[in-house]
C-alpha cells in the first residue's frame, strides 16, 4: 500500500488523504486516536455498510457490536499494537457485516503528525474468502482459538509466492485450507489444480504431472498436456505428497527450483509459472530420517507449514460444524439436534476429524424420522462402525476398531488394525467407495491402506 501523507492530530482529516483513500479498490477506514471513524471510502461502504454512515462511530462498535476496545474485550487490537510498535500491524478479526459475521484481514497504519505522535490510522479489510465463523454452506468453519490462528497464517502466507505445507490428519480439511490460501493469493483468478499423489501409480506419475509426447510410451497415441500445464498461471495442490515416489522427487524439486519440466519423450525443456501448496498427514521429517523421502525436496515444500488441528483440538467448533454439516448431508429436511444431541457430538473423540462427523451426521439423519436429531439417535449413528457389525461373512472386526480410528493414526499399520481392514475388505461384496463410507474415510486413503497392505504382504 503507498505511504500516505502525514496528517495532524485531533484534527479534521485532509482532503487530500480522504480522496486518497476514496481511490483505493480495497475496503480503507479512517480513524483517530480515540477509535471514530472520521472517513472510509467506496469499496468499505459498499462491503461492509451499504446502508448506515459509520462517520462518527468506534471501529470496534461498528466492526464487533462491542462498547469497549477490542484489547479490552479478549481480542487483539491493531491499534493498541501499533501504538506499542509503532509500525503497521496485521490481524484476523470477525467482523460483523450485511451478510453475518466473517473473516477479515486487518492491516493497520499509523500515521504521524508534525509533532511525530500518531494522531490518525489507516485501516485496510480484506475479508478471507472460504472460511466462516458462523454456519455456512461451503467452506471453513469455525471460531475456536486454534482454528483462529490457522486462519491467520493462512491470511499472512496468501499474498505471497511462498511454497506451504499443510499437515494435519486425515479429515482435517487440508485440501479446503489449500483453496482458502489460493483465494488469498493473487493467483485467485486462475486455476487450482489438485494432484492426488497416494491415488496415482507410480508408472503413470510423472506422465499425469508433466504430460507425454506422442509414441513416450505404449498407449500414447497423441500429445497430452500434465496437470503442472494446466496449472499454469494458479496454484499446484500436490495432496499427500508423502506418497511421491523417490524417483519422481527428484523431477519435483526440478520444478520448484527452476520453474522448468519436461514432457515424459521430450526433450524441449518448458516452463511453469505456478505455486505450489502441499499437503499431508504423514511425518515428512521421519520419513526424511529413513531415507523415504528427499531432504531437500522438504526443505523446498516447507517454507511456510501451516498446522490443521485436529477437531479434538477444536471442540468448540463442533456445535457449528454440525449445524453446517448436516445441512450439507441433508439439504432438504431442514434437520435441527437437540441440545443433548451436541453435547453428546461435543463429548466424542473424533478420531477421523470433520470427514468422520460428516459420517456421523449423515447416519444420524437416515436413523432420524422428524426434524429433530435427539442425542438416542446420535448415539446410534456413532457406535454404527466396523467394530459394532459383524461382517456377513468372513472374520468379525477385532472389537477395539471403530469406524475411522485406528485407520487415520500415522505412522505404519498396526497389526490389529491391518487384520480389521483385511477382515473388511474380504468381506465386503459392494463397490470401494461403499466400503470407504463404511469404515468412514476416504476412498483415497482407503486405497492407500490397501497399497500398504500389500507392501507388508
Amino acid at each position: 500500500m503507498p505511504k500516505p501523507p502525514r496528517v495532524e492530530a485531533d484534527a479534521a482529516p485532509l482532503p487530500e488523504l480522504v480522496s486518497y483513500l476514496e481511490g483505493l479498490p480495497e475496503p480503507h477506514i479512517l480513524f483517530d486516536r480515540h477509535y471514530r471513524i472520521v472517513a472510509a471510502n467506496a469499496a468499505y461502504r459498499q462491503q461492509f455498510s451499504p446502508r448506515a454512515s459509520v462517520v462518527g462511530r468506534t471501529c470496534y462498535e461498528v466492526s464487533h457490536h462491542i462498547d469497549v476496545p477490542c484489547d479490552q474485550a479478549g481480542e487483539s487490537c491493531p491499534l493498541a499494537r501499533a501504538r506499542r510498535s509503532g509500525q503497521r500491524e496485521r490481524v484476523l478479526h470477525l467482523h460483523h457485516t450485511p451478510q453475518g459475521e466473517a473473516y477479515v484481514n486487518i492491516e493497520l497504519v499509523p500515521l504521524r503528525d508534525a509533532r511525530g505522535e500518531h494522531g490518525h490510522f489507516v485501516e485496510k479489510m480484506e475479508p478471507l474468502r472460504l472460511a466462516r465463523g458462523v454456519p455456512a454452506p461451503a467452506g471453513l468453519i469455525g471460531r475456536s482459538a486454534p482454528f483462529q490462528a490457522m486462519l491467520e497464517m493462512v491470511a499472512r502466507v496468501g499474498p505471497s509466492q511462498a511454497s506451504v505445507l499443510l499437515l494435519g490428519e486425515s479429515g482435517t480439511g487440508k485440501e479446503l485450507l489449500a483453496r482458502a490460501v489460493h483465494e488469498a493469493s493473487l493467483r485467485a483468478a486462475q486455476p487450482l489444480v489438485v494432484v492426488d499423489c497416494a491415488s496415482l501409480p507410480e508408472t503413470l506419475f510423472e506422465s499425469e504431472l508433466f504430460g507425454h509426447e506422442r509414441g513416450a510410451f505404449t498407449g500414447a497415441h497423441g500429445a497430452r498436456p500434465g496437470l503442472v500445464e494446466a496449472a499454469s498461471g494458479g496454484t499446484l495442490f500436490l495432496d499427500e505428497v508423502g506418497d511421491i515416489p523417490l524417483a519422481m522427487q527428484v523431477k519435483l524439486l526440478r520444478l520448484l527450483e527452476s520453474g522448468t519440466y519436461r514432457r515424459v519423450g521430450s526433450t524441449e525443456l518448458r516452463r511453469a509459472d505456478l505455486r505450489v501448496i502441499s499437503a499431508t498427514h504423514r511425518d515428512l521429517a521421519r520419513r526424511v530420517a529413513e531415507g523415504r523421502f528427499r531432504e531437500d525436496l522438504f526443505y523446498r515444500l516447507s517454507t511456510f507449514p501451516i498446522h490443521l488441528p485436529a477437531l479434538r483440538e477444536r471442540r468448540d467448533d463442533i456445535p457449528l460444524l454440525a449445524v453446517s454439516l448436516l445441512a450439507r448431508v441433508a439439504p432438504k429436511r431442514r434437520l435441527t439436534l437437540a441440545p443433548a444431541a451436541l453435547q453428546r457430538l461435543a463429548a466424542h473423540p473424533f478420531p477421523g476429524n470433520v470427514r468422520e462427523l460428516r459420517n456421523v451426521l449423515e447416519r444420524a439423519a437416515l436413523l432420524a424420522d422428524g426434524p429433530v436429531i435427539d442425542a438416542a439417535q446420535v448415539e446410534r449413528a456413532l457406535s454404527v462402525g466396523i467394530g459394532s457389525v459383524a461382517p456377513a461373512a468372513g472374520p468379525a472386526l477385532p472389537p477395539g476398531i471403530s469406524a475411522g480410528l485406528s485407520l487415520h493414526r500415522r505412522g505404519p499399520l498396526r497389526d490389529a488394525e491391518a487384520e480389521a481392514l483385511r477382515a473388511a475388505a474380504a468381506a465386503h461384496r459392494g463397490s470401494r467407495e461403499d466400503l470407504a463410507r463404511q469404515l468412514g474415510i476416504s476412498l483415497r486413503t482407503l486405497y492407500r491402506k490397501l497399497r500398504e497392505l500389500d507392501r507388508a504382504g
